[in-house]
């Protein structure tokens, strides 16, 4: 289509030029409208900006300035930092966006909200056509990995908040979390439209997964990323397919809005049209998923309803949510929600059996679909100060605020470490013996993952493909691979590379 739209957007501006004088008639501004409207739904939009330039913290106006604080080849960790001129004990939280298709910018509502109350981060996941194959792959399991790493950055005492698809990694996380005595389980969770249980009044989306099946989706949805992009040749659920599938869902409202388009262009509307494109720039800005991701999440999520079941598993890992007991729970669901249906999210209240009453709290909003439950009016002015007044009333770690930050490790545990510690130590160099193989070689090591082991002490393949289970441990807890080298294969990996270059 992109010489169609060449070709539309010449035509269009042909006939806006104010020295042609078929810009003053009707069929000269129909022409032009016309020529608008298909140059839009043809386009390919990038990735919009938050544009929270400021705030208001206790009545003053403060600058706001964004920063990647974290980041690895899939997600950047922004931070909102507020230019305060003194030190805030304000609560601390992670947002963590949908990976559904639209960009975390969607959450611009809801973030401006929070703001000028709270420390406000946020997940920015990065179109999976722009991150090269080279890089490794990604999936559901990973996305838990990102979210752990994340709260062992932000540190104790984060509140953690999930809107939408990322209830079930957030809750999958929290549980895992729990299950490792981590001292940096966050302090409160809050769930929002979350399809923690979609055998609860199941939606069209919920109906869809369930009709088709696995294989069905892996056969019509997955395809490969074209060149020139940075993803050249990675599997992906395309960002139009996702596009396609939003519309249909409600395709005469859409159609309806562009004929009020095509109309407030012809009249000379301007506030009317340029309302129109504002919305529809950040709807149709849509990203690429990767196929694993996407395809895992489809089948633990809406096939086989495995959190719910107790049958989750990350990695070797069982996802046990009866093991929470120190991060309070509070979930919102919309009353009119078409998406996630009603009572799918506070089905995670039933999971967390071993958290009291007393951490756990639910919150449904009249009147209000999916979209309204993080951003509008309704967020603003009813939900946003709800979920401030639940992480206010748990503020730290552990129930009322007055458990440790951390559970202490056992003596024994402690002494475990230290041995697998110092067992480490002695495989690890100051510099490569002669020329450092390329770790890349190995399925799943990128760039970044490169970098880090030759950080730590590793430049050789015989380095990995000596590593014994406790070096391993030692290694996923230096580094924060969170089990990955046992997932991805690494040390049959790299014994083999170890062979062929010996």
């Amino acid at each position: 289509m992109g010489p169609v739209r060449a070709a539309a957007d010449m035509t269009r501006l042909y006939f806006q030029n104010p020295l042609n004088p078929w810009s003053h008639t009707d069929l000269g501004r129909s022409i032009a409208a016309g020529c608008e409207v298909l140059e839009r739904i043809t386009r390919r939009y990038g990735k919009p900006e938050f544009g929270l330039n400021d705030t208001t913290v206790s009545g003053v106006r403060v600058p706001v300035r964004e920063t990647v604080v974290w980041s690895r080849p899939f997600c950047d960790l922004i931070h909102f930092e507020r230019g305060t001129s003194s030190y805030r004990k304000d609560p601390k939280i992670l947002i963590v966006a949908p990976m559904s298709g639209h960009y975390a910018t969607l959450l611009r509502g809801t973030v401006e909200a929070l703001l000028p109350k709270a420390d406000v981060y946020i997940t920015d996941w990065i179109d999976a056509r722009m991150v090269p194959l080279q890089d490794g792959k990604f999936d559901l399991d990973d996305y838990i990995d990102y979210l752990i790493s994340m709260l062992h950055f932000l540190g104790p005492d984060t509140h953690i908040l999930g809107v939408c698809q990322p209830s079930v990694p957030v809750l999958a996380a929290v549980a895992v979390m729990e299950g490792l005595d981590d001292p940096y389980v966050p302090a409160t969770m809050t769930l929002m439209g979350g399809p923690i249980d979609t055998r609860v009044a199941p939606t069209a989306v919920n109906d869809l997964a369930v009709s088709k099946g696995i294989d069905w989706f892996r056969r019509n949805v997955v395809m490969q990323v074209p060149f020139p992009h940075p993803g050249f040749m990675r599997e992906v659920y395309p960002g139009f397919l996702q596009l396609s599938g939003f519309m249909s869902m409600n395709l005469d409202r859409h159609v309806s809005a562009h004929r009020e388009f095509f109309q407030h262009l012809i009249e000379g509307d301007g506030d009317s049209a340029e309302k129109h494109r504002e919305f529809y720039d950040e709807y149709l800005a849509v990203m690429d998923l990767t196929a694993e991701f996407y395809l895992q999440t489809v089948e633990t999520v809406f096939i086989e309803h495995s959190l719910p079941m107790g049958k989750m598993m990350h990695g070797d890992t069982p996802v046990d949510c009866t093991k929470i007991r120190r991060t309070a729970l509070l979930t919102v669901e919309g009353e009119k929600d078409d998406i996630t249906g009603r009572g799918q999210t506070k089905a995670a209240h039933d999971l967390c059996t071993n958290l009291p009453d007393d951490m756990k709290a639910h919150y449904e909003q009249p009147s209000v679909g999916h979209y309204g439950v993080f951003n509008g009016s309704r967020w603003r002015a009813e939900i946003c100060p709800r979920v401030m007044d639940f992480i206010r009333s748990h503020p730290t770690t552990g129930k009322s605020g007055t458990a440790p930050r951390a559970i202490p490790a056992a003596p024994e545990k402690v002494q475990n470490r230290a041995a697998a510690g110092a067992s480490l130590e002695k495989i690890l160099l100051a510099r490569p013996q002669g020329v450092a193989d390329d770790l890349k070689a190995i399925s799943g090591v990128g760039p970044k993952l490169e970098t880090a082991l030759n950080e730590a002490g590793i430049f050789h393949y015989w380095q990995i493909a000596g590593l014994t289970d406790e070096q391993i441990e030692a290694l996923d807890s230096k580094l924060d691979f969170r089990g990955r080298m046992a997932r991805d294969g690494w040390i049959e990996q790299a014994r083999k590379l170890s062979e062929a270059v010996g």
